[in-house]
C-alpha cells in the first residue's frame, strides 16, 4: 500500500519581495512570529525555524520515512538542505539592509545514521567570521540527546540586493 504525504507553502516572492529592506535578523525574525512565509524548501522537507539571534540560527525537523535513502535512512541530500540552511541564516542574521548572501561551498561530515527512530534533530548554525565580501559559518546537527550527527561549514558571498532600501 503507497503512503502520501500532503504539504502547503505560501507565496516565495513575499519572503523575496521584503530581502534587502530589513536587516537579515528582522527578516528572519518575521519569518520566525509567522508574519513572513518560511520558504517552500521548509514545507517540502518539513523542518522548521525555531530560533534566531545575531550569528545564530536553529532549525528542527522529525525525521520521517519520506526522507529515506534507498538503504532506509535519511537521505543525505536532507542533513545537507537542513545544514546548508541553519549556516545560510546564522550569515544572514548579520546582514544590514540591502545586502544578500549565496553559498559558495557546503563542506558535510555525515557522522551518523538518522532514521525515524532518531527523533527530531537540530540544526545549530554560528557565524565563524564575516568579512565586507564573504562570510563563514558552521553547522552542528544534533539529537535530542545532543549527540553530533554530522557537522558542516559553508562560505558565503555578500552581495548588495538590487532594488532595496537602501
Amino acid at each position: 500500500m503507497g503512503r502520501t504525504r500532503t504539504y502547503e507553502w505560501q507565496d516565495p516572492s513575499i519572503t523575496a519581495a521584503a530581502v534587502g529592506h530589513a536587516s537579515g535578523l528582522d527578516l528572519l525574525r518575521e519569518m520566525l512570529a509567522g508574519r513572513l512565509p518560511a520558504p517552500p524548501i521548509a514545507g517540502t522537507l518539513d523542518f522548521t525555524l525555531d530560533e534566531v539571534d545575531e550569528g545564530r540560527a536553529v532549525f528542527s525537523m522529525t525525521p520521517g520515512e519520506e526522507h529515506y535513502n534507498p538503504i532506509g535512512s535519511v537521505h543525505g541530500g536532507v542533513y545537507a538542505t537542513l545544514l546548508d540552511s541553519a549556516a545560510g541564516c546564522a550569515v544572514q542574521s548579520t546582514l544590514p539592509p540591502g545586502m544578500g548572501y549565496t553559498s559558495l561551498d557546503l563542506t558535510v561530515k555525515f557522522l551518523k545514521r538518522i532514521t525515524v527512530d532518531t527523533g527530531t534533530v537540530r540544526a545549530i548554525g554560528t557565524i565563524v567570521s564575516r568579512g565586507r565580501q564573504t562570510a563563514l559559518a558552521e553547522v552542528r546537527l544534533l539529537d535530542t540527546k545532543d549527540r553530533l550527527l554530522a557537522h558542516a561549514t559553508s562560505s558565503c558571498m555578500l552581495f548588495p540586493v538590487p532594488n532595496s532600501a537602501t
